[in-house]
């Protein structure tokens, strides 16, 4: 019997057992399919996207947002349906066929109709528990080595020196998982956390320690360069929290993934987009107001019931400012500036816990991406997180899991089918490491 090994239970890792177990019986071959997973349970890493709620997938995936676009477009390419545009078609497919019903929100986004990302995990769990996939919890594999020779088997070492043996591997971990896994034969590219919080330099903590937990609307672009030759390399709009290390929210963890050291993020509280649009904005929202409370109208009076009490306190504190102090023409316009160029430079990601995504893994040009099979390394796959692959925010990260877990599951099932043999599945316990 041919065993199919998936290294990791995450959300690719559940999806290619499946996929591969499906293929395995439609074949009708003699196989089993297992996942080792260090937790006690599979699928927990579901349990906290999109706050509980599991933003899955997305009906508006741009590829191109992806790292490595063109990789993952023909990934998704052999996914597609010909009777429909929407990218990677068949994961909803799938899906849908292990009982998740969703429905779609804003941009696009889709979360599952009971609002729970737990209810993911449940009909994936029952689905994999149906075709009989084999979970092996509790069991870290902290290498993975390929066949000594011809008719030979991978071997996976466990953590606690027990090793197995399998016909086919399919790498599904990622994060601090993948960072301690050893896999012979493939390149990777160094790790780091992204879709999380950015820290601001030491100079900018106390104006943000200030306004630690407040939320605010507004857009955001990510500037890189000296003063006055700067280029913006992207922008976002929506909800921004500060934090007392700098700031959070959506549209800050969209731009942690190409943010680097030393640039400058800018906030532009009016979301006007020209200083000169602000400029006039607040002029003529003080001659309005001049003639409310007349010309001894304060900078308190003016940023009241435009902005929150404590942005008012932290931005006059900020410009030089006293609440007090008149609000003439000048003062205006330099809180105009303020308000539309509130600049904070980057020191680096702010609390790595809260990334949603670890940057890295193996190197995608050793991949075939329409199998995600190795090229170098018959018969040992990648999924997920383990590839260097990450997108932006809203269900497209977990739209590559599942498609990728697709992909990989099949492609695996069907070398195990090339290369049955008929040998009965061997357990090593240490013994005899013939290889």
């Amino acid at each position: 019997m041919k065993t199919v090994a998936i290294v990791g239970g995450g959300a690719s890792g559940l999806v290619a057992a499946i996929a591969a177990a499906e293929r395995v019986r439609d074949l009708g071959i003699r196989a089993e399919v297992v996942i080792y997973e260090g937790d006690e349970r599979v699928g927990r890493p579901i349990l906290a996207t999109g706050n509980g709620r599991c933003n899955f997938s997305n009906s508006q995936l741009a590829v191109e947002k992806y790292r490595n676009a063109e990789f993952v477009r023909k990934a998704y390419d052999c996914l597609e349906d010909p009777e429909c545009d929407e990218p990677a078609h068949q994961v909803m497919g799938f899906l849908e066929s292990c009982g998740l019903e969703w429905r779609e929100e804003s941009d696009g986004r889709r979360y599952p109709l009971a609002n729970k990302a737990s209810v993911v995990v449940d009909v994936l769990r029952a689905a994999a528990a149906r075709l009989d996939v084999h979970m092996q919890c509790g069991k870290a594999v902290k290498a993975v080595e390929p066949p000594r020779g011809e008719g030979k088997r991978f071997t996976l070492r466990m953590e606690d020196g027990v090793f197995e043996r399998a016909d086919v591997v399919v790498v599904s971990c990622g994060g601090r998982a993948l960072k301690s896994l050893d896999v012979e034969g493939l390149r990777r590219t160094v790790q780091r956390p992204v879709l999380g919080p950015l820290r601001v330099v030491d100079a900018d903590i106390p104006f943000v320690r200030e306004l630690d937990n407040i939320r605010v609307r507004c857009d955001v672009m990510l500037l890189r360069g000296k003063p006055g030759v700067q280029e913006c390399l992207a922008s976002e709009s929506g909800e921004l929290m500060f934090r007392k290390y700098g700031v959070s929210g959506i549209c800050v963890f969209d731009l942690s993934r190409i943010a680097e050291v030393g640039d400058v993020l800018r906030i532009d509280l009016l979301k006007a987009d020209e200083l000169d649009r602000a400029e006039n904005y607040l002029l003529a929202r003080r001659a309005e107001l001049v003639t409310r409370f007349g010309e001894r109208l304060t900078c308190a009076d003016m940023l009241r019931g435009l902005v929150l009490p404590r942005v008012s306190e932290a931005l006059l504190k900020r410009a030089g400012m006293k609440e007090e102090d008149v609000c003439d023409k000048a003062r205006a316009k330099k809180l105009a500036e303020l308000l539309t160029r509130l600049n904070l430079e980057v020191a680096g990601i702010g609390d790595a816990d809260i990334c949603q995504v670890q940057r890295g893994g193996f190197s995608v040009e050793q991949f075939d991406p329409a199998t995600l099979q190795a090229t170098a390394v018959p018969g040992l796959f990648a999924t997920g997180e383990a590839l260097d692959v990450d997108g932006p925010c809203g269900g497209y990260n977990l739209h590559w899991a599942w498609a990728s877990g697709l992909l990989a599951g099949h492609a695996a099932a069907e070398h195990a089918n090339l290369h049955s043999k008929g040998e009965t599945r061997h357990i090593a316990t240490g013994e005899g490491d013939s290889r």
